[in-house]
């Protein structure tokens, strides 16, 4: 299973729109996404404060920033592979 990274913070409106762009798109049985809120570490505030939402893979760091549709997601999911 894939793991994966959805950096946001509490109030982003793009964030949810983008979680559920993940929801529609990704496999459950395939991949696995946990919610990173941004507030709570001042290296994460730093590196994406201006950014979110950013879809990170754990295996191998690359990164899907925003905007991204479920096309640009599916690309990403295949493109990025371990």
């Amino acid at each position: 299973m894939r793991s994966f990274e959805l950096m946001t913070t509490l109030g982003c409106h793009l964030c949810d729109d983008a979680a559920q762009i993940l929801v529609v798109t990704m496999n459950e049985d395939l991949h696995e996404v946990e919610l990173v809120d941004i507030a709570y570490d001042d290296q994460l505030m730093e590196r994406y404060a201006t950014r979110i939402p950013v879809l990170r893979d754990t295996g191998n760091g690359r990164e899907l920033d925003w905007p991204f549709d479920r096309q640009a997601l599916e690309t990403f999911l295949n493109t990025c592979g371990d």
